[in-house]
């Protein structure tokens, strides 16, 4: 006897799909590739929506990485010294725009504690009371580099902090991981009111200096300056400067290439997110 209920097929998928996960998750699966499958599935049958595909992808991902595979290397880590007047380190503030910042003795290795710009501001809009930079410190939170990426997780949520200095076996720190860092795992790049609005691939600073985002496409790129860059090379004059470099670049790094100055200015350790690009004074090709 046939069925005649048209929605029939679609409930025996779900069903099976449900199944499935629960077998996975009674049998205890020694590894992920099973679970993995399934989500694709998932989304493959649209049951779910390929924003959630990828989240579920990234909580996997997670679950395997450590604190060394996602943090902010040592290089590229923005820090005040102990000793500094405000008006010294004030304009990094100003030009990193975070919330936190480690605060060292000499040099990184001397981890003095954490400096949350908020906590100035009460000082600020009292010139004349005293205070030290010491005084407003929060304790800096030690992690080693194999510290497991999903553990720490649940250590920023359940400890209320938001940064921690990863180190070495040594002692000696290698870097710094922030929980923004290990939810961009997960949800993607967060963009925050600092970051270029989308659509601003190249911006005029001056009659020769242009910021130009990483992702720009380059054919875009060549069209705005007159440059000539293999797109067989590249997708994006990122990727082009990339190449170039032969390593990941920190901020402030410049080369020049076609004729331009290409100065790193943003990038995480994953990739360049945002360059300047300086044009040399007798070029006016772009200069409208």
């Amino acid at each position: 006897m046939s069925d005649d209920n048209p929605h029939s097929g679609r409930g025996s998928a779900v069903k099976s799909w449900l199944e499935r996960i629960a077998a996975i998750f009674t049998a205890e699966p020694q590894d992920l590739s099973d679970l993995q499958a399934i989500i694709a599935e998932a989304n493959a049958r649209a049951l779910i929506d390929t924003d959630t595909k990828g989240m579920l992808q990234g909580v996997l991902a997670i679950s395997k990485m450590r604190a060394r595979d996602i943090m902010v290397p040592r290089s590229q880590m923005a820090t005040i010294d102990i000793d500094q007047p405000l008006e010294e380190y004030l304009p990094i503030l100003l030009e990193n725009n975070h919330s936190r910042y480690p605060v060292v003795n000499e040099d990184k290795d001397h981890i003095e504690g954490i400096l949350i710009v908020k906590d100035i501001l009460q000082y600020a809009l009292k010139p004349q009371t005293e205070w030290q930079l010491r005084d407003i410190l929060r304790p800096a939170v030690i992690i080693p580099e194999s510290k497991r990426v999903d553990a720490l997780l649940k250590d920023f949520r359940q400890q209320r902090y938001h940064m921690a200095i990863v180190v070495d076996e040594y002692g000696g720190v290698s870097g710094l991981i922030t929980i923004e860092d290990i939810l961009e795992q997960i949800v993607g790049e967060i963009e925050d009111e600092h970051d270029e609005i989308e659509g601003s691939d190249i911006r005029k600073l001056g009659s020769h200096v242009f910021l130009v985002s990483a992702l720009t496409p380059l054919d875009e790129f060549n069209e705005a300056f007159a440059t000539s860059f293999d797109e067989d090379e590249a997708s994006t004059i990122g990727g082009i400067v990339l190449h170039a470099f032969g390593h990941m670049p920190v901020k402030g790094e410049s080369i020049s290439l076609g004729g331009l100055t290409f100065k790193v200015n943003k990038a995480n350790n994953r990739r360049l997110v945002q360059l300047q690009v300086i044009k040399p004074k007798t070029d006016t090709a772009t200069d409208e």
